[in-house]
């Protein structure tokens, strides 16, 4: 056993052929994974979600309620969520959707409404990555990788996301320069500085581009409304490196390994060392349910 395969803590005895000596190996903890990780993985949520199961004592190990910080092995322990035993993991899914105006940024809705889920006929767990509020329309990104959830919606990777919103007003360039500064809402709260741009006129209005790296809830209307600029439409068109592209409204496709690459902030050189010698992938078809 090559001496980078072994843990560090002890446990039992192992002896080492390759080296011609004993060493002692932790096979209690080598395959031990945070429950976190294992819901994330198993397409729970990202890891800051499933900590919340956990803690909310939805999560058991062995028939015991689990504790933050705990660790498992699901060859070895039985590990369950709300009573159903963990899946083993996902393979990991991401796609590009276009919501439409109307629907639910969500996977279900206790009302009965029509989500961003039921416009994908796949099986598996997928949940949105970068809501959008019901009368909003354009990116999401559905996956099941919590790891890449967590990165793209965590303020401090800072990335950030680009939507055309359609003003009933032409702006003054005061307007302008005053969203992009920073605005108070309602609540106080002062917004960061922000990338705004006129793009076009359209009759009375205008397009805008605005480019963020935050997004509370219906932040870019509530600008709007106290600049004195109605907003009558909003489409988002990037999250971070991924772009809304050519799709319609309710139209959706699988990323390519590139736009999967690029949203983990992976280098061309790593990604093309890593893909070398696979064949390559076709474009794919657009769907649309």
């Amino acid at each position: 056993m090559d001496d980078r395969m072994s843990c560090e803590k002890n446990s039992r005895i192992q002896y080492n052929n390759f080296h011609d000596r004993i060493q002692l190996v932790d096979w209690d903890n080598c395959m031990q994974e945070r429950l976190q990780k294992l819901l994330a993985q198993a397409g729970y949520g990202s890891r800051r979600a499933c900590e919340e199961f956990i803690t909310a004592g939805r999560v058991r190990v062995n028939g015991q309620v689990a504790a933050l910080g705990q660790k498992a092995d699901l060859v070895l322990d039985k590990v369950t969520i709300d009573g159903k035993p963990l899946a083993a993991p996902e393979k990991l899914t991401y796609i590009a959707l276009y919501k439409p105006r109307n629907i639910i940024s969500s996977v279900d809705d206790e009302v009965g409404r029509k989500t961003v889920r039921d416009l994908i006929p796949e099986t598996g767990h997928l949940y949105p990555v970068g809501r959008l509020d019901w009368d909003s329309e354009g990116l999401i990104l559905m996956t099941n990788d919590g790891d890449l959830t967590n990165k793209l919606t965590h303020p401090r990777f800072g990335h950030k996301k680009e939507y055309r919103v359609l003003v009933a007003r032409r702006p003054e360039p005061e307007q302008v320069q005053t969203w992009r500064r920073g605005v108070v809402l309602e609540d106080g709260y002062k917004t960061a500085p922000a990338d705004v741009y006129v793009e076009a006129g359209a009759g009375k209005g205008a397009w805008l581009r605005v480019t963020m790296g935050e997004g509370r809830k219906r932040q870019i209307r509530e600008i709007g409304s106290l600049l004195g600029l109605p907003v009558v439409r909003i489409v988002r068109v990037r999250i971070g490196t991924l772009m809304l592209g050519s799709l319609k409204p309710g139209e959706w496709r699988h990323l390519t390994e590139g736009e999967v690459a690029g949203l983990k902030g992976q280098t061309i050189e790593a990604f093309v060392s890593s893909y070398k010698g696979r064949t390559p992938r076709r474009s794919p078809k657009r769907n649309k349910k």
